[in-house]
């Protein structure tokens, strides 16, 4: 494509990009992909783990794509992206059946491990909405280096587990008018359990952050990279190419 390219919804930027099966420890083979900057060695990692399965949640949700078709070209990360026990995606359905947060610590492990195997980086967890009560349940490893929580609920971690996060860095990116936690909430009960985490409030956003995609993105970086500058350049001179993905439905496949 020509120069100046702007990046829209629908860019997927130059990386390596390979399809990958994690294993959990109870037998489970789940669906996930990982992207590599094209042309040299990721700089810190990021594990994506997606909002709830039983509404649409999946490793093709809105923010998590544009992560993985974006920011390894634009600052070197490398983005494992997966589908957690009975998730459905474009790229297939992950074996296992949704377990209500308590099987799926054997995903976040696997996704830790298959990390570890392949020796990448500075592993950040990434969750969104289901995602970060996975990441605070269960992501609590000494490979990981913080996480980035994308309109927390605190719904299912329960207060022992989010306080024992003290030791790690976690940024916590709460929509103004999220209908599950809003900012002002979020900040008295991280403030009660762990007072290290900053929080972040997302002027005229709601839950599912659409419309904020680009700032969302921004935030991470920053936290993770913070030498790479930001705002993330909103166009791109270089090949690139332009995809859709079919959204699939938790009863197809």
């Amino acid at each position: 494509m020509g120069d100046g390219v702007r990046i829209t919804a629908n860019t997927v930027l130059p990386a390596r990009r390979e399809a990958v099966t994690l294993v959990t420890d109870d037998g489970l083979r789940l669906v996930g992909e990982l992207s590599l900057p094209a042309d040299r060695p990721p700089r810190a990692t990021l594990v994506l783990l997606h909002p709830l399965p039983t509404h649409g949640g999946m490793m093709d949700s809105h923010l998590y794509r544009k992560a993985a078709w974006r920011l390894p070209a634009l600052a070197d990360l490398a983005v494992l992206r997966f589908n957690t026990r009975g998730t459905v995606s474009e790229a297939g359905r992950s074996e296992g059946g949704f377990d209500h947060a308590v099987g799926e610590r054997f995903d976040v492990a696997a996704a830790l491990a298959f990390a570890g195997g392949r020796g990448l980086p500075d592993v950040w967890l990434v969750g969104w909405s289901f995602g970060t009560d996975l990441a605070l349940m269960h992501g609590h490893d000494p490979g990981v280096v913080g996480a980035v929580l994308i309109s927390p609920p605190l719904r299912w971690s329960r207060p022992e587990q989010v306080a024992r996060w003290a030791d790690k860095r976690v940024v916590c990116l709460v929509p103004e008018f999220d209908d599950h936690l809003p900012p002002a909430e979020a900040g008295r009960r991280f403030g009660a359990h762990l007072p290290t985490a900053d929080v972040v409030t997302f002027p005229g956003a709601r839950h599912l952050m659409v419309g904020h995609s680009e700032a969302v993105l921004d935030a991470i970086v920053s936290e993770v990279r913070p030498d790479v500058p930001t705002p993330l350049p909103r166009t791109w001179s270089g090949p690139c190419e332009k995809r859709r993905v079919t959204i699939v439905a938790a009863g197809q496949r």
